[in-house]
């Protein structure tokens, strides 16, 4: 395989880009954070955490030093700079290569606007991992990775990325039904931004048996939704969405989700960090936003998911405090839906 460009060398980037290094793959990271790629350059990428620990020699640049055209591009930005990503990627894509979108939500959509869906593959993650300082990458815990063609075919290329991403993790999947698991993780990253209304971790939130009938609430809204839009919402790292039909089945999907959460040195959700600890703009708008408006194309709405939104973003400019009544607050919105 040529070389891999991986734009974006944080949480995302930085992990799975390290380990295709470290397995021998030519790797080129892209990142709009001068001294991280500079760090890159000078003394490598490296990786701590519970699960491995190294660091990889790597070869890194800003946005605006890429040159050449490369076949495969694994896009590891947040969703809100996708767009922008994306057009700055398009006349360096060559013209069988692919933008893989290794991100959270439905960044597909927005990629194949810029360089048409024959050039979009699509990913799902759920690892953690964290950016810490430049030049250091937290992986935090494993969790699912899956790769798949849009349309659900499965291609000597979609083949290939599988056999890539399976030397970052053996367990990677290739699917015939991306969206399924795309929108399973839109259900369960909204529970993570209800979970950063609080201080509290994300296993402590799961925990939370007064807060549960929320979390079942708002998956459900969301699960709803992607059913009206005929997609089947794909289980993984213990959200399983069959499960929310029943509240029985619910209590179990949370109990494993709680589980899942204490066994990651990643304690808090990237959202939690780009508030608490970043003081940045999280993806609430390009995460969440597409569920409002998906409701609302098919004749309903998404009231929780909506009022959760609005909720970041008074967190964000400052006009209201993370704290367990946050998730009473937005519980008052579920309960009359449940």
């Amino acid at each position: 395989m040529s070389t891999i460009l991986v734009w974006g060398a944080g949480a995302i980037g930085g992990t799975v880009g390290a380990h295709l290094a470290r397995a021998g793959l030519d790797v080129l990271f892209v990142d709009r954070a001068a001294d991280h790629v500079a760090r890159i350059n000078e003394a490598g990428l490296r990786i701590v955490g519970p699960v491995r620990e190294f660091t990889v020699p790597g070869r890194a640049v800003v946005p605006h030093d890429v040159q050449g055209r490369f076949k495969t591009v694994l896009l590891c930005v947040k969703a809100q700079d996708t767009d922008d990503a994306a057009r700055a990627i398009a006349p360096h894509l060559a013209d069988d290569g692919c933008i893989v979108s290794v991100q959270n939500g439905l960044n597909e959509l927005v990629i194949a606007e810029v360089v048409g869906g024959a050039r979009t593959v699509g990913a799902f993650v759920n690892f953690g991992a964290d950016y810490m300082e430049p030049g250091v990458v937290m992986y935090g815990g494993r969790g699912a990775v899956v790769v798949g063609e849009t349309d659900g075919r499965v291609t000597p290329r979609a083949e290939k990325l599988h056999e890539m991403l399976q030397r970052f993790d053996d367990r990677a999947v290739l699917t015939t039904n991306i969206w399924g698991y795309l929108w399973a993780k839109l259900a369960y990253g909204a529970m993570l931004f209800a979970t950063a209304l609080t201080n509290e971790s994300m296993a402590d939130c799961f925990a939370s048996h007064a807060h549960r009938p929320l979390f079942t609430a708002l998956a459900r809204e969301i699960l709803g939704v992607a059913e009206r839009a005929g997609i089947k919402p794909e289980p993984f790292d213990g959200f399983d969405p069959s499960a929310y039909g029943s509240d029985e089945g619910a209590q179990h999907s949370l109990d494993a989700l709680e589980d899942h959460n204490r066994r990651s040195a990643k304690s808090h959700s990237g959202i939690w960090r780009d508030i608490a600890v970043r003081h940045r703009k999280t993806e609430a708008d390009p995460q969440l936003g597409p569920i409002v408006t998906t409701a609302q194309r098919l004749g309903g709405d998404a009231p929780i998911t909506a009022r959760l939104i609005a909720m970041i973003h008074e967190i964000e400019d400052g006009r209201r405090k993370m704290a367990w009544a946050n998730l009473d607050e937005l519980a008052r919105v579920a309960q009359p839906l449940t």
